[in-house]
């Protein structure tokens, strides 16, 4: 019995520990919290026997869901740019359930994918377009401002341009479109100025150089605006946290692989099929939003959402990553 009591306090003390973690914009290492997790199932209704594409598999949270659905009659094909993740996860989910395939590739290739497979078609495609915790909690990845590391941030390790190597490349003209159209970046133009000012003293290569030329810029360091956050509305962004995201998506040319997955999508979906995507950022929630509307006008989707679907007040402050998340589907005649 003693034993039992003790059991169950380690797992409160865990359980604290995360929920602490998670108030801080951090999960248990190596793990990662499924965004809008209820509202994708319930919106996408998988079934028995069906066929699902996972089109960014991370930890397989939501993967896992999905094949619960689909039962062992059912296919669950996952897909996923960063190859060391990907054999984790195929590793941790790969048996029991509905029969699974895993490839390493980024989405745009979807319908490559597919015809692999040879299948004809999926009834599911699913992308959820954050950074998984696992790779944001990896400072060598250098993805996260949080910890100091090599400015990398590249999905997949074959890509051969780091965030390093674009701080010394891209013209401050092309700095300053991208930290305005990929994260609203305010100070968009004199961030990209200084970027430029810095590199012909000596190149940005650590995180800690970007995250510091950009608290010069704002005016603060990082005492001064830990200080600030003590008043600060919940969820505020850290002032790094913009440059980082413009960067990361940048290196990994997310808006066009983006934009490729949502022309070939209707295509790749049999008759009934869902398409659900998460996005984190105005940007990518425009490129969704007008490609679910085009394709209604032109007739590709029989139905799509009216507005975005977005986390409860109950979801955010337990997962805080998850604050700016929208989720919006469409779905193909049947």
């Amino acid at each position: 019995m003693g034993k039992e009591r003790n059991n169950n306090r380690g797992r409160g003390k865990s359980r604290k520990a995360d929920l602490k973690l998670r108030a801080k914009g951090r999960t248990i290492p190596g793990t990662h919290v499924p965004v809008l997790a209820e509202k994708v199932l319930t919106t996408l209704k998988p079934q028995p026997g069906e066929i699902v594409v996972d089109c960014t598999l991370g930890y397989g949270a939501h993967a896992v869901a999905f094949g619960k659905r689909i039962g062992t009659n059912g296919r669950l094909i996952g897909l996923d740019m960063d190859g060391d993740e990907l054999a984790k996860t195929q590793r941790r989910i790969g048996k029991g359930g509905a029969r699974k395939s895993f490839h390493h590739t980024n989405f745009s290739k979807i319908a490559e994918v597919l015809k692999s497979e040879q299948l004809d078609g999926c009834d599911i495609i699913f992308a959820d377009l954050g950074v998984s915790s696992m790779q944001v909690d990896n400072a060598d990845r250098g993805i996260s401002y949080k910890s100091d590391g090599p400015l990398d941030m590249r999905m997949d390790k074959r890509l051969a341009a780091t965030g390093a190597d674009l701080l010394i490349t891209l013209s401050e003209e092309e700095l300053s479109k991208a930290l305005w159209e990929l994260s609203d970046e305010p100070d968009h133009a004199t961030i990209a100025e200084w970027i430029v000012n810095q590199r012909c003293i000596t190149a940005i290569t650590q995180v800690s150089q970007l995250v510091r030329l950009v608290f010069n810029v704002k005016g603060m360091t990082e005492r001064t605006w830990q200080k600030k956050q003590k008043t600060a509305r919940f969820g505020s962004l850290h002032p790094a946290a913009r440059t980082f995201q413009a960067l990361r998506i940048v290196v990994n040319d997310e808006m066009g692989s983006l934009r490729k997955l949502l022309e070939v999508a209707p295509s790749c979906l049999r008759a009934g099929g869902r398409i659900g995507i998460i996005s984190f950022q105005s940007g990518e929630d425009r490129l969704v939003k007008q490609a679910f509307d085009q394709g209604y006008s032109s007739g590709s989707y029989e139905t799509i959402s009216k507005d975005a679907i977005r986390p409860r007040t109950k979801e955010v402050i337990t997962n805080p990553r998850c604050s700016s998340a929208r989720f919006r589907w469409g779905k193909i005649h049947s």
